[in-house]
């Protein structure tokens, strides 16, 4: 019977509201009169009729505009219930006048009195029929997860309501506030979390929900530590711009995002150097389609460039990101002309009649091949794309009178292991070299170390891993690397493009190393899983350890030696690197074309090797396996 009702149309139950709250207010009137007469019986003359007449209907057009019948009686919020002792007082407020102004018998204190009745019956059937609703949900859906909130603010009051009627039963709120602690919050307690282990027991807790809103990085990474103990599943809500946005709806719970475990608090961008190479100037990125090109696009879009040009390879890519820049472009309302253009960067032909045809003056050269096992057995293709490619494209630029020409470059162009670094380093070398030889064009290298999230990031490796059951696969017990997430690593490269006077190297501030073992650990705890190791070997997910990959490093640099400056942003740095000139780095090119002709790969670390890379290589990775030798 109550499941017909619930699931009955709108319309049918509005009618049964409506009827319900006319019935009520009479009642409400009645029984006012009656405790204040001590009567049953009361007086009824025609002006106390026409009283109770007009304030019945000027409380139905009230409620009805407050938005009364609009809202869902089982999803009834807050709101809702505030709505209805407004519109109480005021259909009070209407007896007392109606009364005074008909000169009705009735006692002035029959209004007050009528008031808290009203409340009453309207109130309490609305609240009664809420619960009644979850606990027969509760009933159905034996199979719902209790969750425990960590943060009893906006976000977890949204959150709490978003998860009403899901698989998800909110059973506490947990709060660092001592003030709140105690308190009953949507009708749940909110408690310390030192107690999360005994709450976490004793209602069987799948889930820990952290709605923490806008606290920063650093507080969210504490928070996590203190939870890791634990080994319960930890989610955290979707932020509130993808919710208003409407790529994410409140209730989206999802995995804890690796960013906040580094608690690395982003700096506040300075908006001169964001707009110095950007605003009402056509730009162009190159491997707009991968991962830092395609957040370049994001963030460039956003500062009003005239014109933004995407060339990328791969042509799927650079269709999922011509999509998001079109949609991006309607919901911010912006002018910009984009334009898509498949080619590659080995291509000169190409790349000059692409920067004359949109008269390019700002160039973000992302493109890249940068995966280091690959690379390492695909020797001549990584020189060709880093460093021919590199090439092309500045000698474009500069027949091309483009203003400023920035390379994204990588942590492992320092002293590197592989042939993936030395090429990055031979292609700031012939950036540092051009700069040397010409002056109209600006040449900027920027060097930073692994993004979160990007294609080659263990990250999402870890995660697969994890959801099917393991083993995490870690390469050394003792690496480390640098982490930053993709906007940050973007936002900071545009700043640092804007500093360069020519041919300089910046480095971005990574923060402090993170060891890949206990990110690993992390993120198994994290998942409400344990480690399977000698101490425990009922657990879960058990990490193995693979070996160091052909030309991995255990530890990654971002400087070669120790000539460093600060520059006005506080984690931008500037390096003074050594470099050659021209005519040197002009016949490295050369000897690298030959050897590449030759499908030499030998002949091509050689030259790696002589150049002023600082490469090193261990001969039990030698690339006599290479495949293009194998050819």
């Amino acid at each position: 019977m109550l499941g017909r009702l619930f699931e009955a149309p709108r319309t049918v139950k509005r009618i049964i509201s409506l009827t319900y709250d006319v019935s009520a207010l009479f009642i409400s009137f009645y029984l006012a009169n009656c405790l204040r007469l001590g009567e049953l019986t009361i007086p009824l003359g025609e002006k106390e009729i026409a009283t109770v007449l007009i304030t019945v209907f000027v409380s139905l057009i009230v409620f009805t505009r407050i938005g009364l019948y609009r809202a869902i009686l089982r999803f009834m919020a807050q709101q809702a219930l505030i709505s209805v002792g407004v519109g109480v007082v005021v259909s009070a407020f209407v007896l007392a006048s109606s009364s005074y102004f008909l000169q009705a018998s009735t006692p002035r204190s029959v209004p007050i009195i009528y008031g808290f009745a009203a409340l009453f019956f309207i109130g309490t059937p609305r609240l009664l029929v809420r619960n009644v609703v979850l606990m027969l949900k509760a009933v159905r859906n034996p199979s719902q997860e209790s969750v425990i909130i960590y943060g009893a603010g906006h976000s977890g009051f949204q959150l709490a309501s978003a998860l009403t009627g899901t698989n998800y039963k909110v059973v506490a709120f947990v709060d660092d506030n001592k003030r709140l602690h105690g308190k009953l919050f949507r009708g749940l307690t909110v408690f310390n979390p030192r107690k999360l282990e005994r709450l976490s027991k004793q209602y069987g807790i799948s889930h820990i929900l952290l709605a923490l809103g806008n606290a920063p990085r650093s507080r969210r990474a504490a928070i996590l530590n203190n939870l890791e103990p634990l080994g319960i599943s930890i989610k955290t809500m979707p932020d509130m711009h993808d919710v208003l946005s409407g790529k994410a709806k409140i209730e989206d719970i999802k995995d804890v995002d690796v960013e906040d475990l580094l608690g690395r608090d982003p700096v506040k961008p300075i908006p001169d150097l964001l707009d110095a190479c950007i605003k009402g100037k056509n730009v162009l990125v190159t491997g707009a389609g991968g991962s830092i090109g395609s957040e370049l696009c994001r963030q460039i879009l956003r500062l009003s460039p005239k014109k933004l040009v995407l060339f990328e390879a791969n042509e799927y890519s650079l269709y999922k990101i011509e999509q998001e820049i079109s949609e991006l472009k309607k919901n911010i309302a912006m002018n910009t002309s984009t334009y898509s253009v498949i080619g590659s960067i080995q291509d000169r032909n190409l790349l000059e009649q692409v920067f004359n045809s949109f008269e390019i003056q700002t160039i973000y050269h992302a493109a890249a091949y940068k995966h280091v096992p690959l690379i390492e057995h695909n020797v001549v293709e990584g020189v060709k794309n880093n460093i021919f490619g590199t090439w092309h494209c500045a000698e474009a630029a500069i027949s091309s009178n483009v203003e400023s020409f920035v390379l994204i470059s990588t942590d492992k162009a320092v002293r590197p292991t592989n042939v993936m670094g030395a090429t990055k380093r031979v292609a700031e070398l012939i950036l540092q070299a051009l700069s040397k030889r010409q002056s109209d064009t600006r040449f900027t290298m920027v060097r930073f170390g692994n993004v979160l999230g990007s294609s080659g990031s263990v990250v999402p490796l870890f995660r697969k891993q994890i959801k099917f059951g393991g083993p995490v696969t870690v390469t050394h017990q003792d690496i480390t690397r640098y982490f930053m997430t993709i906007p940050e690593a973007a936002e900071l490269v545009i700043q640092a493009g804007s500093m360069g006077m020519g041919g300089d190297v910046f480095v971005l501030d990574m923060g402090e190393p993170v060891k890949i073992l206990d990110l690993a650990k992390k993120m198994i705890h994290l998942s409400g899983l344990t480690l399977r190791d000698e101490k425990n070997r009922d657990g879960d997910i058990s990490i193995s350890v693979t070996g160091l990959r052909p030309g991995e490093k255990l530890y990654e640099e971002l400087l070669i030696g120790d000539n460093v400056s600060g520059t006005e942003h506080p984690r931008i740095m500037r390096a003074e690197e050594s470099s050659l000139p021209w005519e040197e780095t002009s016949k490295m090119i050369y000897d690298f074309i030959s050897a590449c002709d030759e499908h030499n790969t030998q002949r091509i670390k050689s030259i790696l090797l002589n150049a002023p890379t600082d490469y090193h290589f261990n001969e039990s990775n030698n690339i006599e396996k290479s495949i293009l030798r194998a050819v």
